[in-house]
């Protein structure tokens, strides 16, 4: 897997994928879009537990889509484009192994949007959230109009869109869109803490549960707790769920989970 602007490293059963176009804050272009998608395209489940998603630098995560970029485009073509990065935001959100947002710095327009479409953010004190859209005469096209309103109901994340100004760390942490802050020189230490923790645990068991919150999230509740059973049902039929409750009888710690 050749890239050129993005860093993929991983770290025992955590990967971690660096946007780096620092200067261009990391903005995202075509380029580093379909870079994103393929280093998707290749994480080796087998051995992967949890992703994290960051940026180059001290000053940006994503700071937005290329404005040059999208300028030229006709109807149809603004259409698309906005279609090509849905797709591979929604390869993010349905990865199975979870995924972790570490914003450390601006994270605007498609940067938030990136942002939104992992399964937890967290972020530095300087991190700044935003949809600028509506002062360049657009809308959100990668998910933002869609995300932001599930993430922090309709009212707030209306007020963010409709007024296009950034807010800081510490609303974002207040109104629900990020887990928590932290110092900047501690960010990257605490999410990779989090993926350890979750690394830990049974690998079926917390893909299962991916799956069934974000099949179930918009179903009503008398068919969602049926998701909820089939991936239940699902865990019975692993060789980890039978090992872990054999040793939670036996008053013992189970051996490390074997993802089977």
């Amino acid at each position: 897997m050749v890239l050129e602007m993005i860093r993929y490293e991983v770290k025992d059963q955590i990967a971690i994928l660096t946007l780096d176009r620092s200067k261009a804050l990391n903005a995202l272009n075509r380029t580093i879009m379909e870079e994103l998608s393929t280093a998707l395209d290749n994480i080796d489940l087998s051995v992967i537990r949890c992703l994290i998603i960051t940026g180059a630098g001290e000053k940006s995560f994503v700071a937005g889509a290329d404005i040059s970029e999208m300028l030229p485009l006709q109807k149809e073509e603004a259409e698309l484009y906005s279609l090509w990065g849905n797709q591979i935001f929604r390869k993010i959100e349905t990865l199975p192994i979870p995924v972790i947002a570490a914003v450390n710095g601006y994270a605007l327009g498609g940067g938030c949007e990136l942002a939104m479409s992992c399964d937890i953010r967290i972020c530095s004190e300087n991190a700044v959230f935003g949809q600028p859209e509506t002062g360049l005469g657009i809308t959100p096209g990668w998910g933002g109009t869609q995300r932001l309103a599930r993430i922090i109901g309709t009212g707030m994340a209306k007020q963010i869109i409709f007024t296009a100004k950034n807010i800081n760390a510490e609303e974002a942490y207040r109104i629900g869109l990020v887990n928590a802050v932290y110092p900047s020189s501690e960010l990257m230490g605490q999410a990779e803490t989090m993926a350890k923790q979750i690394a830990q645990n049974a690998p079926v068991a917390v893909r299962m549960c991916k799956a069934s919150i974000n099949e179930g999230i918009d179903l009503p509740i008398t068919e969602a707790i049926k998701v909820e059973a089939k991936h239940f049902g699902n865990c019975f039929s692993t060789q980890d769920q039978k090992d872990a409750m054999t040793a939670f009888l036996e008053k013992r710690k189970p051996d490390a989970f074997k993802n089977q």
